[in-house]
């Protein structure tokens, strides 16, 4: 007998689910509907205010540009970003309005803080964001390596209204660091977390880059809930910090595009309004 045919060798499994494993609203129209009319229901507050904390170069400020490119249907860059620093970027506690026409603003404002880092001599004091959360740090004040914010300091605010202080706490991380944050910096994000949860305040989180980590995304972001990679990262985050699955988002941030797209806009937008449902829910509560 001559020599049997060789079989052909098994294909790799796919890195894509067949289906998602989270569904997205098929269009943007309801979210941004949803968006210009919101109002908090609370009359004690204005806006709702949502604090952005992470490692250095998670893109805080890039997700509130591309929120605001989302919403405004062009592409803006008002939180400066920088793209070559290994430190952060942001020094000081500036609060992000988001124009909605001439007339008004969105009834939601971001503050961004300096990156969280393991060192402790580096990156934002957890002192610091937990007195952001109560209401006590000024905007303006530039945060400080050396020690956090004291009550003599000129950046200290003692009386705190509701609308200085943070309604949605929300942890942003870039996705492939997941497995590489330096155990001192999720010890932080605990600290902070666990001050969050004794004030009431809820608490999401974003992972970023998508696009950077995971191939099948970087040519089709429908693959966004279908990447296993990208699955397996947020079952790992929520397992590390608690934070429940159904609280992590995925988003890709404006980065290289010059014009918005609803491929981009939709988790941008369904991110943002779990956001502002939590937030609003907790208003009520107050």
């Amino acid at each position: 007998m001559g020599p049997q045919p060789s079989k052909p060798p098994t294909p790799p499994p796919s890195p894509c689910l067949r289906q998602p494993w989270r569904t997205l609203p098929t269009s943007t129209q309801d979210n941004l509907n949803f968006m210009k009319s919101y109002q908090p229901r609370n009359k004690g507050v204005k806006h709702l205010r949502i604090l952005l904390h992470g490692p250095v170069g998670a893109g805080k400020s890039s997700f509130i540009n591309s929120v605001e490119s989302a919403l405004r249907g062009i592409v803006t860059n008002r939180a400066l970003t920088d793209a070559t620093s290994g430190s952060s970027f942001t020094l000081k506690y500036q609060t992000y309005k988001i124009q909605k026409d001439d007339q008004s603003f969105y009834s939601i404002v971001f503050n961004d803080i300096m990156g969280l880092e393991a060192n402790l001599n580096n990156g934002v004091q957890v002192e610091d964001v937990k007195l952001a959360l109560r209401g006590h740090v000024r905007e303006g004040y530039k945060f400080r390596t050396n020690g956090p914010l004291t009550e003599n300091d000129p950046g200290y605010n003692s009386n705190p209204s509701l609308d200085d202080k943070v309604h949605v706490l929300v942890c942003v991380v870039p996705v492939n660091s997941v497995s590489l944050l330096d155990d001192k910096v999720v010890q932080k994000f605990r600290e902070v977390r666990l001050a969050a949860s004794d004030l009431g305040i809820p608490q999401l989180a974003i992972l970023t880059k998508v696009d950077q980590a995971c191939p099948e995304v970087e040519s089709n972001i429908h693959n966004l809930h279908k990447s296993k990679y990208l699955k397996g990262q947020v079952e790992k985050f929520s397992a590390m910090l608690g934070i429940p699955i159904n609280c992590i988002f995925l988003v890709k941030n404006y980065e290289s595009e010059i014009k918005t797209t609803d491929d981009i806009n939709g988790p941008l937008l369904t991110t943002l309004r779990q956001m502002v449902s939590q937030g609003e829910d907790y208003l009520n509560y107050m």
